[in-house]
This record gives structure tokens, C-alpha cells and sequence, in this order.
């Protein structure tokens, strides 16, 4: 893809090289810091491209985001929270002072050997730093330059920085998402929208780049994230004029569709047909028939009346027999797991979705994988080897020597 293709260093938890995967020949300078900008940088290092994390002194922020904190290092120790280890494995730190005129310059040299340059600064910091996309352009005309924010980089409110939570609620989602109140979603959404979204973005400037020899802008933002996931509850109001509230743990727009309590633990159920109604009804002893429940429309009508039929009959028996019979008859229904429980599931690692790592100075870490896997590769990501989360600073003697190698 570009004339920047590297030879990785031989890592110390492998056999031989790191380069493969469908990204190996390119590098991306990794700027960001945070979540949503590390979240885009690592997709791209799972599928092989060559990660620079450049840090400032004292690190990305989340190095700090404690506790908890991995493993248990003593005074003197690195000191890294298990929210850095979440975001940033495959890739290499190098540690510049962007003020100063020597790292600067040291920063401008990766430009020039890049493909990709990531960042989610405030909008207008790089500029005065000097780097401004002319300036980018000038020194790579081929950069593909990936920029975050939190509510968009022009209109009205711009300048507003981004946080997660701030950006669920002023998106809309917290609008829905809860029982008696707004919520947010148990982990950081936003964030993570936007780093995917990025990510995707960025791949298709580099395709686009294959055609034209150029690369461009890739911009997206929070907000943008929240609001790209409305789905069906942004056309409810745009297209039905119908403001949605709260829905819990329920589909508001189908039902049986949701958690149910039984004599144990709860399960979900999804009765997404009238087919399965059928099916699901007649299992569990209700009447399939029955005037309040004959279609989707009148069981969403009657939904309260036909949850409280369901934990009825739910509550005469354990949650695993009803798994066990609504699975067999074709029903989809599921546990709610814990989030230990998942990591242990056979399921969760058959798909490697988790991923043994050695790290310099914590030893063996088991991390969270990537959600993509190639047909040739039993692991996820395009990788078969992924590098843990670097120690600050880890990797910046050997980034100068590559550069000085031209």
C-alpha cells in the first residue's frame, strides 16, 4: 500500500517477526490518547499495521485511570491501570515533547515514513503546534490523517470538549436506555463508536489512496458515533413523529422480547416472529391464541400484562430448565452473564476473544481479542502473534535508530 513497509523487530514473546496480517505494510503514528483515539490505533494494530504510540512524559492519561491496577507493582515500579492495558496492545511507545523543537522534528520524521497519522487533540492544537494539515500534507503528500472529536470539528459547538457520558446524554442515548431514569451504558460507547468508526474510515481513505496516490482527512466525532446507532429508535422519530422514552430491558417494539425473572437467575427471550410465538407460547403454557396477544402489535399493546404471564410461568422452575426448553423447541434465549463468567465461557474463547500476552514487566496478561478473524487465522485479528501494551517510552530508542536507518 505504501513505499513505508518495515521489517518488525523480532518480539521477545514470539518466534520470529511481527509483520503480518492484512495491514503489515503500513505504519501509523498513533497521537491519541484517552479511549477513542487509542481504540482506532489498536483495531489497526490488530490487523497487523505497525503502531507509534507517541506519549508525552507522563503518558497517555489512562496509564493513571486507577485503580484497579495490573498487577501489583511496588514503589518505583510501572504503574499502568488496567483501562491503558484495554486500548493499547500492538502497539510501540516512543515518549516527544510536541513543544519542543527536537521532538517536533523527531515527530515530522514519522510523518514522512507513515501511512496513517491518528490524533483527537481539541481542534486547533495541532495547528499550533505547527502541524496543520497543510503542513502533514506538505511533508507526506500520501498521509491519511484520522482526527476525532467530540461533538464535530465545525458548527456551532465545536469547540466543546468530548466525554463519553456527556456525549451519550447530548446524543440522545441515555434518552433511552434505563427503567426509571436516564443511563449510561456500562462502558464507555462513545468512545468506542467513535474509534471504530475511525478505524473504518481510515481503511477506506488508504483504499481510496491506492487509486489517487493521495492521502485526505478522515474526520469523525462522538456525537456522531451516538448518534450513527440511533437505528430504529432515531427513524421513530423521523419518520413517525414518535419521541422514544425509556425501554428498559425490553424491545419496544416487539414483544416477548427482553429478560424475564424465573425461580432463579433471569433469562432473555427473543420472540422476533409470530412463528415463534406460536412455538414459544405453547411451550411455556400460554394460549398462543389469546385475544390480547394474537399479534405483535397487541402483545406491545398488552406488554405488561403479558410479562407478568411469562415470570408466572417462568417461576415454577429454575432458569437453566427453561434455557434448556425454549433452546430445544428453536427459541433464541440466553443467561445474563457476568463479566468473569464470559471470560471463562468455551464460547468467548473458541472465537479468540481472548488473548494470552507476556509483557516485560508484569509477565502473562490476559486480555479482551479482537472481534475479527480472517478465514486462515484461528486467532482474532490479522495477527499471529499481538504484542501486549508498551511500557512508557518502551520502544523509543529503537523508533530513532529505524528512522536514522532512513
Amino acid at each position: 500500500m505504501s513505499e513505508s513497509t518495515y521489517d518488525a523487530p523480532a518480539d521477545s514473546q514470539a518466534d520470529g517477526p511481527l509483520a503480518d496480517g492484512p495491514l503489515a505494510d503500513l505504519v501509523v503514528v498513533d497521537l491519541t490518547r484517552a479511549l477513542a483515539g487509542p481504540q482506532a490505533a489498536m483495531m489497526l494494530g490488530d490487523l497487523g499495521a505497525r503502531v507509534i504510540k507517541v506519549e508525552s512524559a507522563t503518558g497517555d492519561d489512562t496509564r493513571a485511570w486507577g485503580p484497579p491496577w495490573t498487577g501489583d507493582p511496588g514503589p518505583g515500579d510501572p504503574h499502568d491501570s488496567t483501562y491503558f492495558m484495554s486500548a493499547n496492545r500492538n502497539k510501540e511507545s516512543i515518549v516527544l515533547d510536541l513543544k519542543d523543537d527536537a521532538d517536533r522534528t523527531v515527530l515530522e520524521r514519522l510523518v514522512v515514513r507513515a501511512d496513517v497519522l491518528l490524533e483527537n487533540f481539541r481542534t486547533g492544537v495541532l495547528d499550533r503546534l505547527g502541524l496543520t494539515v497543510a503542513r502533514l500534507h506538505e511533508l507526506n503528500p500520501r498521509l491519511v490523517i484520522g482526527s476525532i472529536s467530540g461533538f464535530g470539528h465545525d458548527g456551532p459547538e465545536a469547540g466543546r470538549a468530548g466525554y463519553d457520558q456527556i456525549a451519550q446524554g447530548e446524543g440522545g442515548l441515555m434518552s433511552v436506555t434505563g427503567v426509571d431514569q436516564p443511563t449510561k451504558v456500562g462502558v464507555p460507547i462513545a468512545d468506542l463508536l467513535a474509534g471504530m468508526n475511525l478505524a473504518y474510515g481510515v481503511v477506506a481513505a488508504l483504499h481510496e489512496r491506492s487509486r489517487t496516490g493521495r492521502g485526505r482527512v478522515v474526520r469523525t466525532s462522538l456525537l456522531a458515533g451516538i448518534v450513527g446507532v440511533h437505528a430504529f429508535q432515531g427513524t421513530r422519530w423521523t419518520l413517525a413523529g414518535e419521541v422514544p422514552g425509556l425501554s428498559g430491558s425490553h424491545h419496544p417494539a416487539i414483544a416477548p422480547y427482553g429478560i424475564f425473572a424465573t425461580s432463579t437467575s433471569p433469562v432473555q427471550v427473543a420472540v422476533g416472529s409470530e412463528g415463534l410465538w406460536q412455538k414459544f407460547a405453547r411451550a411455556i403454557g400460554l394460549d398462543p391464541g389469546d385475544e390480547r396477544y394474537v399479534t405483535n402489535r397487541l402483545r406491545v399493546a398488552h406488554r405488561d400484562e403479558l410479562v407478568a404471564d411469562i415470570e408466572t410461568a417462568f417461576a415454577t422452575h429454575p432458569a437453566e430448565h427453561w434455557l434448556d426448553l425454549l433452546l430445544d423447541v428453536g427459541i433464541p434465549a440466553g443467561k445474563v452473564r457476568s463479566i468473569d463468567d464470559v471470560y471463562e465461557w468455551e464460547q468467548t474463547r473458541s472465537q479468540g476473544l481472548v488473548l494470552d500476552v507476556d509483557h516485560p514487566a508484569y509477565g502473562t496478561l490476559r486480555l479482551a481479542g479482537s472481534p475479527i478473524r480472517f478465514d486462515d487465522n484461528a486467532f482474532s485479528g490479522g495477527r499471529s502473534r499481538h504484542r501486549p501494551p508498551p511500557l512508557l517510552d518502551e520502544h523509543g530508542s529503537a523508533i530513532r535508530a529505524w528512522l536514522d536507518e532512513g
